[in-house]
């Protein structure tokens, strides 16, 4: 059975309904990310990849887990199935290179944020930071260290990051130490990304950087969604305002 780039993503479509997640509304919105499937005709399997994250619906499919053609450059994807069925499928293939973790999905509520406390969150910056929008400087800044390159790694150009994108940074003596940024787009809103460097955490500034970077996507119509990766990343996107909606299985696929 060959696995077949998707063209039209339509047919795809019914195979991932009423799944409430950014990255397949951006890649079947056209907006970014590739889908595969076992027939470009007819699917009854298909994946989705979108940096390094990919997700699997409809009918179980090994090779579709095995395929790779359009995965990071990096030995590393996180895998999101749609049932245990995939799941299973998903440890049959990789063994012990699959790491299962449970994600926390935030429910993606409108006219929830208090605004007032957002601002407040922002002005709590330490002496000695300075907080600002990400422009083609810092654009090129964060892309060239490891801990900051996912804030803006997914648009290629700084003129596709203009026009989609939208972030914030936090900088010590000119360098960058922490930021929140949209990791994807889709049709009226981004998902955020947020990263502080190791030694600059704990010190509130992921709270400052998300909250500035929500009432920036406030201003402007957009929805800030946040899908946390783990309970630290579920706490923060509480603080900020987000109500928890359920946690759901992915695997961390090493040494591809």
């Amino acid at each position: 059975m060959a696995v077949c780039k998707v063209k039209n993503k339509e047919a795809i479509a019914p195979l991932f309904d009423g799944w409430q997640e950014t990255f397949i509304w951006s890649c079947l919105q056209g907006c970014m990310g590739d889908a595969y499937s076992d027939d470009s005709d007819h699917p009854q399997s298909a994946q989705i990849v979108l940096g390094d994250i990919c997700f699997f619906a409809g009918k179980v499919n090994e090779e579709l887990i095995r395929n790779r053609q359009s995965y990071s450059q990096h030995d590393f994807i996180i895998m999101v199935p749609q049932d245990e069925y995939w799941s299973a499928a998903i440890e049959a293939v990789f063994g012990e290179k699959a790491s299962r973790r449970m994600r926390y999905a935030l429910k993606k509520e409108s006219d929830i944020f208090d605004k007032a406390k957002l601002h407040g969150f922002v002005s709590s910056l330490p002496g000695g930071y300075e907080l600002q929008l990400i422009d083609s400087v810092l654009y090129e800044k964060t892309r060239r260290t490891s801990w900051s390159a996912d804030l803006c790694w997914n648009f290629p150009t700084y003129d596709n990051y203009q026009e989609n994108g939208l972030g914030v940074v936090v900088l010590k003596e000119g360098e960058v130490v922490s930021g929140a940024s949209s990791y994807i787009f889709y049709r009226g809103g981004i998902e955020i990304e947020i990263d502080t460097r190791e030694d600059e955490r704990r010190k509130g500034l992921a709270t400052v950087c998300g909250a500035k970077l929500i009432l920036e996507c406030l201003e402007r119509g957009l929805y800030p969604s946040w899908d946390a990766h783990n309970k630290e990343s579920l706490a923060l996107a509480e603080k900020l305002g987000y109500h928890f909606d359920r946690e759901y299985p992915a695997y961390e696929i090493h040494g591809m």
